[in-house]
């Protein structure tokens, strides 16, 4: 039996990598950071109590994800957000909204049956 790999053969941007960078609250202030404008790393690095080789291998995790890019200008590697795979990202959970719309329906009429169970009492 041939076992047909649908979705491994995805060129899409890679999840795991975007999950696995998002994940780290530092990596999600750099990118908040980055969305008022391109930095460089000193500028990166001012509001943490890390060192700047920490917040480069941050950088460098957002990079390899596809969630910023970095380019040399003079002596400085402004980083910028680069949007597209944050949108994959946002796309695929974006699939489970029907799912959450339900399981908060349900939650919500199981709260209005204990409110009026409540009052009966």
């Amino acid at each position: 039996m041939v076992m047909e790999q649908l979705a491994y053969s995805d060129p899409s941007p890679n999840l795991d990598a975007i999950f696995a960078a998002l994940a780290d609250p530092t990596r999600r202030a750099i990118l908040s950071r980055l969305a008022d404008g391109e930095a460089s790393v000193n500028e990166i690095a001012a509001p943490f109590e890390i060192s700047q080789p920490a917040v480069s291998k941050h950088l460098k995790v957002l990079q390899r994800a596809g969630l910023i890019e970095r380019d040399v200008d003079e002596q400085r590697r402004p980083a910028r957000l680069k949007a597209q795979n944050m949108a994959a990202a946002v796309d695929w959970l974006t699939e489970f909204e029907a799912f959450w719309k339900t399981s908060f329906d349900q939650l919500d009429d199981v709260l209005v049956r204990l409110k009026q169970t409540e009052a009966k009492e």
